[in-house]
């Protein structure tokens, strides 16, 4: 793991040079990741968990950080001092990664030593950020088209780490394989793709071409079609090279369209293939999809039966940034919790204050999810009891939940400092973002128009939420 300790902001090292002068800076506090809502985001994947606990458990001031520092003529030695000891010693809890989340959850939240818990806001904020934009992306583009995708962004991503790390999060929003070969050592992810148009180009004619590359690739034989002319060049050079392929034991795994016409070419594709008697040979897409793009192939009966998705996967093209934040929730003074608020004239920029539990609601009936309710810490869900649910702004907007079962989405990640237990395997974590997928109706993960999941708090955090707004409105301390 790097040392990281440096991929934070200035303010957050001259906040904790401020808080070593005032004596705060050992104070224990409480501060929350979660995203606010916008007009693209229904729903996210949780991502970047992994990430976040490696640095944290890393966390460490290395000699020439501590040199760097001092040469910017900001610090104090004995604030240098300090620094040059300081490990992450702090709890976190959190959702699972693949988890299903909503705007003002709290997503993670770091109780620790105030110093430790300001210095890892930024690069917290990285990790989670990135890849919780990137897995949101790739699972509205894997429902889209139903599986079968493949990520193809590395060299669109902006850079190296964000194709690395964007390959993983993909994976976890349900990508099946990725062609970044990095990605695919480091997170044991299946990697895909074949060749370029440079390759077909390389030789005198597309046949020639297409039999250099069976004959190097026999078993694994997936030919760009589209370099010269789809339908009357690349297809029936393909269909003569599979031919061949087949008689010496071997059968094609496809063709890819990477330009074009793509709901017309595949149909036709898929014709004189079926025609040629390779019916199983499949039809691989690429070039610049996306949810959208893969939505409206499928109504036009495109024939394509895997999708690599490149640029506007790893970019997330439409919705660059999530927009999570990092907010103060509580102090602490002794035992005794100390709810924070930070109140805003934009309601939807209030902090809901104190430490939380986030439970999940489930219909005994369907096994669907119905809402998630926020809570105080400490605060549990009776099952055996209806239980009212409010709108937290338009209050008047009720109802009451029965025959239900309760899961508290967040867990301990890191107590004092470590790992609590053994990080998953992407893997499992690309399985249990399914699994929880299939609970929610489509009605809240659809495209166009989806239905607001309700996100709840309960009686005893909205009395506590206004009750600090209002003496915020006083100027008293909160």
């Amino acid at each position: 793991m790097r040392n990281l300790s440096l991929l934070t902001d200035l303010y957050q090292l001259t906040m904790g040079q401020g808080y070593f002068n005032e004596g705060k800076h050992e104070q224990l506090a409480a501060f929350d990741i979660f995203f606010r809502p916008n007009k693209l985001i229904t729903y996210s994947v949780a991502a970047g968990m992994q990430q976040a606990a490696e640095y944290l458990e890393n966390f460490r001031f290395a000699e020439d950080d501590i040199s760097y520092l001092r040469s910017l003529g900001v610090f104090t030695e004995d604030y240098l001092a300090y620094l040059s000891g300081l490990r992450f010693t702090g709890d976190v809890y959190s959702v699972r990664e693949g988890e299903i989340v909503f705007p003002y959850e709290p997503i993670l939240t770091v109780k620790a030593p105030m110093i430790q818990a300001q210095l890892v806001e930024t690069a917290l904020l990285t990790f989670i950020n990135h890849q919780t934009l990137i897995a949101s992306k790739a699972a509205k583009i894997c429902a889209a088209a139903g599986g079968g995708v493949m990520e193809f962004g590395l060299r669109r991503a902006q850079g190296a780490d964000a194709g690395v790390y964007g390959a993983r999060a993909a994976v976890i929003g349900g990508c099946g394989s990725t062609s970044n070969v990095y990605a695919g050592k480091a997170f044991g992810i299946p990697v895909s793709g074949t060749m370029a148009h440079s390759w077909v180009m390389n030789f005198d004619d597309e046949l020639t071409a297409f039999r250099a590359y069976a004959k190097s690739f026999p078993e694994n034989c997936l030919l760009l079609v589209d370099t010269y002319d789809t339908l009357r060049s690349g297809v029936p050079n393909a269909i003569t090279v599979f031919r061949e392929l087949r008689k010496r034991g071997f059968e094609p795994k496809g063709i890819r369209l990477d330009s074009g016409d793509l709901a017309y070419l595949s149909k036709e594709a898929r014709r004189m293939l079926d025609e040629a008697g390779f019916p199983s040979a499949q039809i691989c897409a690429s070039g610049d999809l996306d949810e959208y793009s893969i939505r409206s192939l499928k109504s036009q009966g495109a024939k394509i039966d895997l999708w690599g998705v490149g640029t506007k996967l790893i970019t997330s093209a439409d919705m660059p940034a999530l927009g999570g934040v990092y907010k103060l929730a509580a102090v602490f003074e002794g035992d005794r919790e100390i709810p924070k608020i930070k109140c805003s004239d934009t309601t939807e920029k209030t902090t809901n204050p104190g430490m939380k539990e986030v439970y999940r609601l489930y219909d005994n009936g369907t096994g669907k999810a119905i809402a998630d309710y926020i809570a105080r810490s400490g605060e549990t869900v009776d099952e055996s009891k209806p239980l009212e649910l409010f709108h937290p702004v338009e209050v008047w907007k009720r109802m009451t939940v029965k025959n239900f079962s309760v899961r508290n989405l967040r867990e301990l990640l890191i107590r004092g400092g470590k790992r609590v237990c053994p990080a998953p395997a992407l893997s499992e974590i690309s399985a249990y973002f399914k699994r929880e997928y299939a609970k929610f109706w489509e009605e809240y993960t659809r495209l166009d128009m989806p239905h607001i999941y309700k996100v709840d708090l309960s009686p005893a955090l909205h009395s506590l939420k206004g009750e600090l707004a209002r003496r915020s409105g006083r100027g008293e301390s909160c």
